[in-house]
């Protein structure tokens, strides 16, 4: 007897469901794009028990016939698409009809269901992927899918299930996703007996986010606008124009998260996970942010259809582009131009803001989810890839006291001014101004805070200026304009400095030396695994020459694989720059404080320094008012 044989129809279904359904959400996932391209603009999701008890969909859309109903269920049935060429230019969310083969072979469904046209509807009950009924029955027009017990023909894929409020979470995140990607429809989610979500149709995308996120989340975002670009496309002696656009919001350099749950991506209003958009994104942040944070970003990316491949993976989460190269840096520098546009400045949070509010995380709608209570799982259930610490296992830290000195201002006379001492009608003659830097040029130094950070007064409140990072962004533009100008300042040295370097450093000299020579170092080989640095960037002290160079072999070794030519440029600069920077403890006059201002004011990116740190606090009026209580 041969080795190979045919599958059955049931392995190769539950095979199959495997590849789509990966968890409660991927259900999810599957029905509300189904509900979606069927027109529905009020949805409904029903969640019980994570997921695992139960998951129902119901929606107002166009609903289906009774035999289409039942031949729904068949391996690739679909209404989306009948032909190869239809592949080309996929515009609906679902198009392979795999999505109810596969949930239904590994679970409870029941679908109800009634086209507009019909004065009855249809109910198809199956069971592991066998049809139990098919009956008919009165309903209003739309479609109904309840999916109970989840996996419970196939244990080993239950067990590789998270806690409740896990899967729970994973589908209030995609929830989220479709509400902000179709704010004239109004989504709604309950777990139980709880409501986490639930919109109305708004007009604008601001709107929706005002829904979900709330005010402050709103405050914190800079909006893309509408930003379109055309690429000129030839192909067999054809000449056609691609038209890209790029809409959404993204936070300022100050709003930094831990991961990447805030980044929202959206292709043709399909929801995917892209590493060509999270590239261009972070390279928008770069120098801006630190290297370890990300940005909240909800960004949707319009283009033809024949622009973008979806048939691509199994979930439809991942697509491919053609002309990848150019969407990344189409979205890199529109990002990029906006925040330097918008300027955006950190703010003081109020010293009387509730500790708990401090605490919360980024939205209410997310505080919701975890405030979810749920059965407590068997301690054999608990696996540890779920992320739970001990409290024993939590590092333990200890606050000492400083030894600085007492804070020191070295500041000439104010000009007086008269401030009415009442509380009510106060707050009606503050305008609060827009979180700015722009309002850089307009302040007034006052003096310095253990000679390291520049207190200054503004007409919208009063600003800290980190004196360091300041100046190390003036000089970090100032070398990149050099750079690209062919007119790095540099200095000569009496005596060369020879440097050892092992062999790793001596290959990354050898492939970086031409950038080391346009950053502004006069150097060459001298003997073995020597080099003799006789000339160094302006600025830099001869002291911190040896530490520049080999912090930038070091740089470039580290990332040799993954970085490019551009990157290690602006990481050169960024070194140079802060080595050659004013440095903390360091006392400043006056005039040096306003030429140090003013600079900053004039340099593109004035939020952070190179290396993503807030170069600049503002306390504004209204939250000083707040903090005396006069409003």
């Amino acid at each position: 007897m041969g080795r190979i044989r045919v599958l059955s129809d049931n392995v190769a279904n539950k095979i199959a469901a495997g590849e789509v359904v990966e968890r409660p959400a991927s259900v999810v996932k599957e029905l509300l794009e189904n509900s979606l391209d069927a027109g529905a603009t009020d949805l409904r999701i029903d969640i019980e028990s994570g997921g695992r008890r139960l998951i129902r969909i119901a929606d107002n859309g166009s609903g289906m016939l009774r035999d289409d109903a039942l031949l729904a269920f068949e391996r690739h049935a679909t209404s989306k698409l009948s032909d190869v060429k239809d592949l080309l230019s996929i515009a609906t969310l679902g198009f392979r009809g795999e999505a109810l083969p596969s949930i239904a072979s590994v679970s409870r469904l029941l679908l109800e269901t009634r086209a507009a046209e019909e004065t009855t509807g249809a109910a198809v009950e199956i069971a592991g992927g066998k049809i139990l009924r098919c009956d008919e029955f009165s309903r209003t027009a739309g479609t109904t899918i309840s999916v109970r017990d989840l996996f419970y023909n196939v244990p080993a894929r239950k067990k590789f299930l998270r806690s409740d409020q896990t899967e729970l979470a994973h589908i209030a995140s995609l929830a989220t996703h479709y509400s902000l990607a179709h704010p004239k429809k109004s989504f709604q989610l309950n777990h139980g007996t709880s409501q986490l979500l639930d919109v109305t149709p708004v007009e604008t995308l601001r709107e929706r986010v005002y829904q979900v996120f709330g005010n402050q989340t709103l405050e914190d975002l800079i909006d893309l606008d509408y930003v379109e670009r055309e690429l000129e496309v030839v192909e067999a002696d054809d000449r056609s124009t691609r038209v890209f656009a790029l809409r959404g919001f993204v936070s300022g350099p100050q709003v930094q998260k831990m991961n990447r749950n805030s980044i929202f991506l959206f292709v043709n209003g399909r929801l995917i996970r892209d590493r060509l958009l999270l590239h261009a994104l972070s390279s928008a942040y770069h120098n801006l942010m630190p290297g370890a944070c990300y940005p909240f970003a909800l960004l949707f990316v319009d283009c033809d259809c024949e622009e973008v491949d979806v048939n691509v993976h199994p979930s439809k989460t991942e697509v491919r582009f053609r002309h990848g190269t150019f969407l990344h840096d189409f979205v890199r520098d529109s990002i990029r131009e906006r925040l330097i546009i918008s300027r955006p400045a950190s703010g003081i949070p109020a010293s009387q803001q509730p500790q708990a509010a401090a605490d919360l995380p980024f939205s209410d709608f997310t505080q919701r989810i975890e405030n979810q209570h749920f059965e407590p799982m068997p301690s054999s259930e608990i696996e540890a890839g779920d992320g739970v610490e001990r409290l024993e296992d939590l590092p333990v830290f200890t606050l000492n006291r400083s030894a600085a000195p007492e804070p020191r201002f070295d500041f000439e006379p104010m000009r007086s001014a008269t401030v009415p001492d009442t509380h009510g009608p106060l707050a009606e003659h503050i305008s609060e101004v827009p979180q700015s830097l722009a309002a850089l040029s307009d302040l007034r130094p006052l003096g310095q805070i253990h000679d390291s950070f520049i207190i200054a007064a503004g007409r919208d409140g009063l600003w800290i200026i980190d004196q360091h990072v300041a100046h190390e962004r003036i000089l970090f533009e100032k070398v990149l304009r050099q750079q690209a100008q062919g007119r790095v300042e540099r200095q000569q040295l009496l005596m060369p400095i020879l440097l050892e370097l092992t062999a790793a450093q001596q290959i990354e000299y050898a492939r970086i030396g031409d950038e080391l020579d346009r950053s502004g170092f006069d150097s060459e080989p001298f003997g073995n695994r020597t080099i003799a640095i006789k000339g160094a960037p302006g600025g830099v002290s001869p002291a911190e020459i040896e530490k520049l160079v080999f912090e930038i072999l070091e740089m470039a070794e580290g990332e040799h694989s993954k970085t490019s030519l551009d990157d290690l440029r602006r990481g050169m600069a960024a070194s140079i720059a802060c080595r050659a920077a004013i440095k903390i403890n360091m006392r400043l006059d006056h005039t040096k404080m306003e030429w140090l201002l003013n600079e900053l004011a004039a340099t593109d990116c004035p939020m952070s320094c190179p290396h993503g740190r807030p170069i600049a606090l503002r306390y504004s009026t209204r939250d000083i008012l707040k903090s005396f209580h006069r409003i």
